[in-house]
């Protein structure tokens, strides 16, 4: 139940601002993607925040909060490369227990 609030009252939060800019509701659409890639880039503040604050650096934070598969998903060509790294680790992983 406290999700469905706190999606409420941020619901409600975003309307007012959107209020405040004079952009109707719906969104155009390119205003709709640009506050899409807003949410997506802040919920990773809070995780590289926490990483950099603890001395590393921002590049590696990036990385191990893997940021770029979180904000753009599977690229094309990215199935066929995971496809071929697990086929070759059971593989490998095979041939070591024989």
């Amino acid at each position: 139940m406290r999700i469905y609030l706190l999606s409420l009252g941020t619901g409600v939060l975003v309307g007012v601002i959107y209020s405040l800019l004079n952009v109707r509701s719906p969104a155009p659409p390119l205003v709709a993607l640009v506050g899409l890639l807003g949410i997506l880039i802040g919920e990773q503040v809070i995780p590289i925040g926490k990483q950099v604050v603890a001395g590393t650096s921002l590049r590696s934070a990036w990385q191990q909060a893997k940021c770029a598969s979180h904000m753009f998903g599977m690229l094309p060509g990215g199935h066929a490369g995971a496809a071929a790294t697990a086929t070759t680790t059971t593989a490998v992983s095979t041939e070591t227990q024989s």
